[in-house]
């Protein structure tokens, strides 16, 4: 199979024609979409220019990405430790890129086998068991602590920080502050006023990027820089997906086919689960970036107009062939309610071949001479074309291989197809109102002054408590 030179999206089997049963989309409703799709783009290019969609220019930012190869080549390569504390937006894609471009097992490798780039952990979470336990496992004399929070007011971040300064002041002195960066907002916050007061190095967050868009921002590139990704090609792969992208018509904009095609599926196809399968072990935490981005952007209360909708599709995530084990089954057999989106790999990093022992065997001898990449194509080919005869949905993002232009292109059409979406949904993509109610009775709960829980629990105010064991 000749390898793509470029990111392709191959949507054959979310259309009528290709599937079983009547079921799929009209391919005639693409075409109705198209004018819809033209006027779409214009007011992105018109938000754009406005500079309220700033993750559209990240991959263009060329002086930030200079001064963060710097401070990773230079100053960062003193660790032998990165610990990124965020959570959210904040932490998924550092994750993703380090699963994706790194390695297996890359903070399990001896120094020689990183050529001697720091691990990189990601404290996403306030779990004391997982926080003390890693702080148990690491020095502190040789590790960087990368504080992102963009308003610095976030509980969890900004608990784990507190405790790490205590914990280095304690063993390090004043030397603390070069154990210490600071990913923030350029102006104000928190984080922003310690830094000026304590003298600890930052990187801004452009305040027109939002967390969940962050990814090709200093909260995504600095992390990757330090272990030895290289962020100029992986924002090239950003630029490239971007030209595509710039582009009104439906037919030839990848991004705007996946938003539109989901969409449809969704509102038309009462199909609004959105399953994400990459058929690789680097691409599983892309699927999981993904799905903050596409709830968080998505779920929505109330629409541009105001008026109350409770719109969202609910993405998932897979991996093959692992979940053809465990998921395909209600995927093959339950409600039409998903589509499924694979993440196929054409020439894999390695390969291993499957030796030919046991040729009498017809269980086994058809499996020698071949290798586990096959293998894992063909799966990925066959479940496809199962889903398809049993009258379900799905579509394939083809990357030529998995390095860092391709990575960076598919984060970048991915946040893309986000705005388009919204606008097909009438939400704005950009906020997240359903997420503040829940950061501020925590807020008040854990005394933060400002904060009232009073009548929270008034919608079951009258309800009887009922508890098991």
């Amino acid at each position: 199979m000749p390898v793509r030179s470029r990111i392709s999206l191959d949507y054959t089997r979310m259309l009528a024609p290709a599937l079983g049963g009547g079921r799929g989309i009209d391919p005639e409703r693409l075409d109705t979409l198209a004018d819809r799709f033209r006027s779409i783009q214009a007011d992105v290019d018109r938000r754009r220019e406005e500079g309220k969609l700033g993750f559209f220019e990240l991959p263009y930012a060329e002086e930030v990405v200079e001064r963060i190869v710097e401070f990773a080549d230079g100053p960062g390569q003193a660790f032998q430790n990165v610990v990124v504390l965020g959570i959210g937006g904040s932490a998924l894609g550092a994750t993703a890129l380090r699963t994706a471009l790194r390695p297996p097992g890359w903070n399990e490798l001896p120094d020689e086998a990183r050529d001697h780039f720091p691990r990189l952990f990601v404290l996403d979470n306030v779990d004391p068991e997982s926080v003390a336990s890693l702080l148990d496992h690491i020095d502190p004399s040789t590790t960087l602590f990368n504080v992102v929070s963009k308003s610095g007011g976030t509980a969890e971040t900004m608990s784990q920080f507190l405790i790490v300064r205590e914990r280095l002041e304690r063993e390090l002195g004043d030397g603390y502050r070069r154990h210490l960066i600071f990913t923030t907002d350029p102006e104000s916050g928190v984080l922003r006023r310690l830094a000026d007061e304590e003298g600890v190095a930052t990187l801004a967050v452009p305040q027109n990027v939002g967390g969940r868009y962050s990814v090709l921002s200093p909260v995504g590139l600095l992390p990757a820089a330090l272990i030895g990704i290289p962020i100029t090609q992986l924002l090239a792969g950003a630029r490239e997906m971007d030209e595509r992208c710039r582009t009104d018509s439906l037919a030839d904009n990848p991004a705007a086919l996946f938003a539109a095609l989901q969409h449809l599926a969704d509102t038309e196809r009462n199909a609004p689960i959105h399953v994400m399968m990459p058929y690789a072990d680097a691409l599983r935490d892309v699927a999981d970036w993904f799905r903050q981005l596409w709830a968080e952007s998505l779920g929505k209360r109330e629409g541009l107009d105001g008026e109350e909708r409770f719109v969202g599709p609910t993405p998932v995530k897979a991996l093959g062939a692992t979940d053809q084990h465990s998921q395909l089954q209600l995927y093959m057999e339950g409600p039409f309610d998903k589509t499924v989106t694979f993440l196929a790999v054409d020439e894999p990093r390695r390969d291993v071949q499957i030796p030919s022992l046991y040729g009498d065997i017809p269980e086994l001898g058809y499996l020698g001479g071949r290798t586990l990449g096959e293998l894992l194509s063909a799966e990925r080919e066959a479940t496809a074309a199962a889903l398809a005869r049993a009258g379900r949905m799905s579509m394939t993002i083809d990357l030529p291989r998995i390095d860092a232009p391709s990575v960076g292109g598919l984060l970048h059409m991915l946040q893309v197809a986000t705005v388009y979406a919204g606008a097909l949904y009438g939400v704005n993509p950009l906020d997240q109102p359903g997420v503040e109610l829940g950061k501020e009775l925590t807020y008040a709960r854990m005394g933060r002054e400002g904060y009232d829980d009073t009548g929270a629990d008034a919608a079951g105010s009258d309800a009887e408590r009922r508890v098991c064991g």
